[in-house]
């Protein structure tokens, strides 16, 4: 007599591996967008895939396969920062004081700075090949210059500030970070309640002309003298 067969499924022999498999993904994709932040965040818009994928402890392949172009790379990365970045804005124009919403948006700014040193880097010079990332910081940008305008006819916001004393906060913001986390919200908060202080209209005490920065110049390299 042939023998019964088993009304009991057989084990899956797929499910697991194939599960495996998908958190191997996720995990790859993570690691090659926070090298890749942390790469343009040391080493500038010229860093090669081939670095970005060492860093991330990856081959050049499964980096291709998550992001098959450059730009698709650096669109990724900085997504998530930049619609932050544009939500903060977009919010703070929404508050009917215009100082409290120009404060509250600088101060989410510089604590994204300060918890992730990559943030500055969504803000490096023209990527062709990353158009959404040009079209939010364009648009934050603009919210930024329509913040700065409200506070200042409202009379909450000194005359002669410019919208690049924005870029100079940042760029002194990401002086002051430091290795470990604690410190460089602790140092950034100082920075920034110094910097929140002498923008208050005080026309006793004018400023020199404004420096000609834009949010571009975060990351180019500084120039030394020969």
């Amino acid at each position: 007599m042939p023998a019964r067969l088993s009304r009991n499924p057989p084990p899956s022999t797929s499910g697991t591996p194939a599960t495996g498999r998908r958190a191997d993904a996720r995990n790859n994709r993570a690691r090659l967008l926070r090298a890749a932040r942390e790469a343009y965040a040391l080493d500038g818009p010229g860093v090669s895939s081939g670095a970005i994928a060492r860093r991330a402890g990856v081959g050049a392949a499964t980096l291709y396969r998550h992001f098959p172009t450059r730009g698709s790379l650096i669109a990724a990365a900085f997504s998530e920062q930049l619609a932050q970045c544009v939500a903060a804005l977009d919010e703070a124009l929404r508050d009917d004081d215009p100082w409290r919403g120009l404060r509250t948006a600088l101060t989410k700014v510089c604590m994204m700075q300060a918890h992730d040193r990559g943030f500055s880097a969504a803000f490096l010079a023209e990527f062709p090949d990353a158009p959404d990332v040009r079209r939010e910081r364009v648009r934050a940008e603009a919210g930024l210059a329509r913040l700065v305008q409200r506070a200042k006819d409202a009379g909450q916001l000194r005359r002669d500030f410019d919208t690049s004393d924005v870029t100079l906060l940042l760029l002194a913001n990401n002086g002051v970070l430091r290795d470990s986390p604690a410190d460089s919200v602790a140092a950034s908060r100082r920075l920034l309640a110094y910097f929140l202080q002498s923008c208050r209209p005080s026309p006793d005490t004018p400023l020199p002309a404004p420096a000609p920065l834009h949010l571009d110049d975060l990351h180019r390299p500084a120039h030394r003298a020969q």
